[in-house]
């Protein structure tokens, strides 16, 4: 991470270092990464759907509720380092995952969380 101080790339999010590293602890992310399976044959895609599951968390994380609030976050400089990211996905790619998910995918994430309550409750 890089920190200046000439006035660009400015943001409000900071907190979300400490979520980030909180997420780093419990693997929360890697459970998702490694657990999160949609039907869907698209390849040519530039955000994977765990990955726009993980902006999901971080998004609401900020209060950034709906997937509205994706275009205008789409270059936050907050969002794109911690996330790894060029740009964020935007609004339209988050809606159509909320079409994709089934209930296999829910299976799945509910394993993921037993996963990460395992690591956080031992």
């Amino acid at each position: 991470m890089k920190v200046n101080f000439d006035g660009g790339n400015l943001t409000s999010d900071a907190g979300l270092l400490l979520y980030k590293e909180f997420d780093e602890k419990i693997g929360l992310s890697q459970s998702i990464q490694a657990t999160f399976q949609v039907n869907d044959s698209v390849h040519h895609r530039k955000h994977s759907n765990d990955e726009v599951v993980i902006q999901k968390i971080y998004q609401h994380i900020t209060c950034c509720h709906t997937d509205d609030h994706a275009d205008e976050l789409k270059h936050e400089p907050m969002f794109t380092t911690i996330l790894k990211k060029d740009q964020l996905a935007s609004q339209p790619t988050l809606s159509r995952l909320n079409q994709k998910v089934v209930s296999l995918s829910l299976h799945y994430m509910n394993y993921a969380r037993n996963r990460i309550s395992n690591t956080l409750f031992v």
